[in-house]
């Protein structure tokens, strides 16, 4: 049986980024915290933007919170700190955006306008760990709730090497491995830190839709595993299904994504839970986790961030149904689709309480049985 967080069925929790408060303005602009928090003004504010996400979180009811990766600059792509967060405190990338290696000479395109928005880089000699610094910014999380806390890490190697100009390593799958020891070191950092759930952020599983090479998934999941070597801790690995300001990036290409991708990696050592969006599709195709291997469980996301529109406690109950019609819910955590950085924080906070109200709907009407 999977590793379990907090003792309470059907834990509630929410992925990926949350809405800044209005009044926190400051920015690292690729500066290590350690320097950027010498001005006081940024140290506080950053200090109490952490305090004021993790409470709206206990707030709604949430049983485990995350920093709502207040760490994320506003940058491009609503959440393209994501990626630009790592290039900037690892050496060997240029810190200048260029346009993404994918859409050179493309002609003009929604696709070509988010990915050149998004951005590409120069990978101008080899890597090397910079001050990345997710124990001191986990160590912050801490000590404002009592809640556990679920740390993010990424984006990851695989995910990292997909948006690179090679001027150094010949390919994304050099430049993976070259990664993976210093997310490694990264992670029993955090570890050592107290950071006992991690969720891995390598959207790289997705890669291999797009160059069409099978090999890829092979080496992809060779680099998560040496990632994850040796880290002792919950650790999920999240595939999102991609979100630009609301706008859904893989479903309408690749609707049925997870049951093409998931099965290669399902065996991946290190790796407890599969951490997945599925609300952005009303829950469609939910059914294929049967699949699931005994030794995983899931995080899965049962509000759709990319509208406004606040689900009713009774819509996601009935969300939540379907994902226990196919796995057990003692490996069942209730999450949110991935990046509500874009929406307003009123509908956020009431987007999680919808989350918290709909699984105590269910928790009833399991304890009733």
């Amino acid at each position: 049986m999977p590793t379990k967080i907090i003792d309470t069925l059907l834990p509630t929790t929410m992925v990926g980024s949350y809405p800044r408060p209005a009044w926190y303005k400051h920015q690292l602009l690729g500066r290590d915290i350690r320097v950027a928090f010498k001005e006081v003004q940024h140290e506080e504010a950053y200090n109490d933007a952490v305090a004021t996400v993790i409470r709206d979180q206990e707030e709604a009811g949430l049983d485990i919170v995350t920093d709502g990766n207040m760490w994320y600059d506003d940058y491009v792509g609503v959440i393209g700190s994501f990626c630009w967060y790592m290039y900037e405190r690892i050496g060997g990338f240029d810190p200048a955006r260029e346009p993404h290696p994918s859409m050179v000479n493309a002609g003009p395109s929604q696709g070509k306008e988010i990915l050149d928005d998004w951005g590409g880089v120069i990978n101008n000699g080899p890597v090397s760990r910079g001050p990345i610094r997710l124990a001191d910014l986990y160590r912050i999380t801490a000590k404002h709730t009592k809640r556990p806390v679920k740390v993010s890490v990424g984006a990851g190697p695989a995910n990292l090497a997909w948006h690179v100009y090679f001027k150094h390593y010949k390919n994304e799958r050099e430049l993976s491995f070259a990664l993976a020891p210093i997310f490694n070191a990264e992670m029993k950092d955090l570890v050592a830190a107290g950071a006992k759930y991690l969720q891995f952020e390598d959207l790289g599983a997705w890669l291999p839709l797009f160059t069409n090479n099978q090999d890829d998934y092979k080496w992809i999941r060779e680099v998560v595993e040496q990632c994850c070597d040796g880290v002792d801790a919950k650790i999920g690995w999240h595939f999102c299904f991609g979100n630009a300001w609301g706008n859904d990036i893989l479903s309408a290409t690749y609707p049925d994504g997870y049951n093409t991708v998931l099965p290669h990696f399902f065996e991946t050592k290190g790796i407890d839970q599969f951490v997945l969006d599925y609300a952005n599709r009303d829950m469609r195709g939910v059914e294929f986790l049967k699949n699931l291997p005994k030794d995983k469980d899931i995080q899965i996301g049962v509000l759709d961030v990319r509208t406004n529109a606040i689900e009713s406690p009774e819509k996601v109950a009935a969300r939540i149904r379907k994902v226990i019609a196919a796995v057990p819910p003692e490996r069942v955590t209730l999450s949110t689709d991935c990046g509500m950085k874009p929406l307003a924080r009123m509908v956020a906070k009431m987007k999680l309480r919808a989350l918290a109200d709909g699984a105590q709907i269910v928790r009833k009407e399991l304890r009733g049985k």
